[in-house]
């Protein structure tokens, strides 16, 4: 049984025929800065660490959607040669 469900924002770019790597990376991006603005503002209090933490777990991620995107792009390349 499947409880999970996408935002409608998200789920509009699946209908739209967005690829998962490119939702990913976006939905990254917003994470990133969210993560970035509640670290700025909590950086000299305990709670500082966790969103420092929590911002270099989504860097982290946002690299590996990089790195699949090329490496799904060049496989493409090679089946279509």
């Amino acid at each position: 049984m499947n409880n999970l469900q996408l935002s409608p924002r998200l789920q509009k770019l699946v209908d739209m025929g967005e690829s998962g790597t490119d939702i990913l990376h976006g939905e990254l991006k917003n994470l990133m800065l969210q993560a970035e603005g509640d670290w700025i503002l909590n950086r000299y209090k305990p709670e500082g660490k966790y969103h420092e933490g929590q911002l270099d777990a989504y860097a982290l991620v946002y690299h590996l959607t990089y790195q699949l995107a090329f490496a799904i792009s060049d496989r493409a390349k090679l089946t279509n040669q």
